[in-house]
This record gives C-alpha cells, sequence and structure tokens, in this order.
C-alpha cells in the first residue's frame, strides 16, 4: 500500500518547538540502529554509548536513565531524589507545576512549594520562602530546588545563578533538579557547555531532553551526584518509562550528542527568535514583553489580533486576560517562516 501524507508538510507554525517533527539526522540514525537483534531494556551498545557520550558532555561518569518524555523524566527524577515526606520548592510557572497535571503529585505523591518568580527563574532569596519548617511533622519537607532550564518564560540561568541557588540549597540540605527540556537552547543561549550550568555549579540531577531539539521522543535522566538520588531502576519501571526496546531511544540522544548536532539545531532556533523578535519589536501595536534568550518569544498583542492570527498561524496565550501570547521557534523553523509570521503580524496589528 502507499504511504499517504495526511498533512502539509510545508506548514510551520509557532505554537510550540514539539510540532516540528524529527531532524532528518535522528531518524537515519533510527534507521542504522535497526538492524539485527541487541539486548533489550538497556543492556545494548547504543545505551553504553550515550553513558560515555554523556560522560563526556558532564566532565564526569554519570547515570543514564532513558525515557519516552519529559513528564517521565521528571517525575522520576524528583521520586529518586525526596523520601515520601519530601518536597521540591519550585518557580510558580516551572513546567512540573503548570503543565504535568499534578503527576509528580499523584504518580510520585510528591509535594511542590512553587514560588513566584518575575521572569522564571529562582533566586536564594525566592527559595527561602519555602525553605523552612524542617523538622516540623505538619510541613511536608523542602529537600530539593527544582529549577528549569531554559525557563518557562524563555529566560536563561547563568552559571554564577545557578552556582547561588546550589550553594544555598545544599547548606540547606537540600539537593537541586534542573529540569533541561531545553536544555540545549540554553547552552547555545550562554554559549558554554553542558558541564558549566550543571556539574560545575552543583546541579545533581538533570531531566535531560531531547524531543524539544529534534528528537522522536527521547529523554533521560542524568544523575550527576550518585548520592542525590536513588532507586532509579526501580521506579523507572514502576512508573511504565523503561523502554524494552532502548536502543531506539539512545539512538536517538546519541544522533543528537555523539556530535554537535544538537547545539546546531539549538543555535538555529535562538536564531530565529532572535529574527522574530527583532521583525516584531517596532510595530505598532506590538509589545514584546520579556527578554528572548532562548527561542521563545512573548508579546502582547491589540484586541483580535491574535485570533485573526490564528486562522494562518497557530500559536498560544500565554495569559489571555494581558493579551500576552508565546510564540515558539523550532529546529526547522526557516527564515522565510519567520518572515511570512512578521508581516502577517504588522498586517494585523496596523
Amino acid at each position: 500500500m502507499p504511504r499517504v501524507t495526511l498533512h502539509d508538510i510545508a506548514s510551520r507554525g509557532f505554537a510550540s518547538d514539539n510540532y516540528a517533527g524529527v531532524h532528518p539526522e535522528v531518524l537515519a540514525a533510527l534507521a542504522a540502529a535497526n538492524g539485527g537483534h541487541q539486548v533489550s531494556y538497556g543492556e545494548d551498545v547504543y545505551t553504553e554509548r550515550l553513558g560515555e557520550v554523556m560522560h563526556g558532555h558532564f566532565g564526569r561518569a554519570v547515570e543514564v536513565f532513558p525515557v519516552f518524555n519529559g513528564t517521565g523524566a521528571n517525575v522520576l527524577a524528583l521520586q529518586s531524589m525526596l523520601p515520601p515526606w519530601g518536597a521540591a520548592i519550585c518557580a510558580e510557572t516551572a513546567h512540573i507545576n503548570v503543565d504535568e497535571n499534578g503527576a509528580p503529585e499523584r504518580v510520585a505523591g510528591i509535594k511542590l512549594l512553587p514560588v513566584p518568580t518575575p521572569d522564571g527563574r529562582l533566586t536564594p532569596e525566592l527559595v527561602d520562602r519555602q525553605a523552612h519548617g524542617w523538622g516540623d511533622e505538619h510541613r511536608a519537607q523542602p529537600l530539593v530546588v527544582s529549577i528549569t532550564q531554559s525557563t518557562e518564560l524563555g529566560t536563561v540561568y547563568t552559571p554564577a545563578q545557578i552556582a547561588a541557588l546550589t550553594e544555598h540549597a545544599h547548606a540547606r540540605g537540600m539537593r537541586v533538579h534542573l529540569d533541561g527540556a531545553r536544555i540545549a537552547n540554553a547552552a547555545a543561549s550562554l554559549d558554554l557547555p553542558l558541564r558549566a550550568f550543571t556539574t560545575d555549579v552543583g546541579v545533581d540531577v538533570v531531566s535531560f531532553g531531547g524531543t524539544k531539539n529534534g528528537a522522536l521522543g527521547a529523554e533521560a535522566v542524568v544523575v550527576l551526584d550518585a548520592a542525590a538520588s536513588s532507586g532509579l531502576i526501580y521506579l523507572r519501571k514502576m512508573n511504565m518509562q523503561l523502554g524494552s526496546k532502548m536502543r531506539f531511544l539512545s539512538a536517538q540522544l546519541l544522533a543528537l550528542h555523539d556530535g554537535d548536532l544538537w547545539l546546531r539545531s539549538a543555535r538555529h532556533a535562538n536564531a530565529m527568535a532572535r529574527r522574530l523578535h527583532d521583525g516584531v519589536a517596532n510595530l505598532p501595536g506590538v509589545r514584546v514583553v520579556r527578554p528572548v534568550e532562548a527561542n521563545a518569544v512573548f508579546a502582547v498583542l491589540p484586541p483580535g489580533a491574535a485570533d485573526r492570527l490564528r486562522e494562518r498561524f497557530r500559536f498560544y496565550d500565554w495569559d489571555a486576560a494581558t493579551g500576552e501570547v508565546r510564540w515558539m521557534c523550532s529546529f526547522d523553523t526557516t527564515e522565510a517562516d519567520v518572515d511570512a509570521f512578521v508581516t502577517a503580524i504588522a498586517t494585523e496589528t496596523a
């Protein structure tokens, strides 16, 4: 039977980097990994090689646990870091607090302690709003600080900012988890290796993203400090995140990271966001409201403009009450895509 394409393959929008397809180099890597038999459940040469590659990126021998999706990575990471009475401090806008339908609470039984932030980034002072009550049997114990890099608001922590957080957290007996769904975009923005804002500044466990950067569907929990995490080999199975044909998860992450594809793709997505920002920054009626530091642009449009634009380009409201919208760029966003979108925005806001 001939293959049928059910969508317009030339169509691209600005709703989410999850809308993008699979990078052709990742698809080729999957095809190359497909021949013959390999031992299941992670005892394959691709998963072994992935450990070596991550060692290189993070500067030390690390434990790598490939999983299917980012929610699974975050839930597993936090579950491995916390006892049943533990809690995680996070930004109010963090993905674990807003966009995972209560999975940390319902699946892992984890109490989240959210903190309002002006730009998506936690600081030691903001952490201290929830970092209290140790020894109080009536309060879930704050034992992890979870940060997102890059943040849900498109901002990026500097290594110094993360170092200040980890030092503050560790001094109070807390561990630090980094949600790296867009870790590649952060590295590209900072122009630094991954270890510079993880291992070298005291992060303990990373939820390592691949899907938003061109994978078909592959993430990982990367344990940088073995003392910060336990039980992952059991928890991954319990939470239905153990791939039997794990070579195909690992092959995707290898395609991205055993070379520079991850960085090329992230730099391109970031550059397209900057191009979009520059294109709309001076348009009448358009106000860019947050720093553009990765692959996201947040703007406020005149009433009704967003709905008219969405007839041609898909994107989401961030705050419908204020008219703020979010535009995301991907590894496959082209200059022509951006320019056409800018032209449409100019027409609808004139």
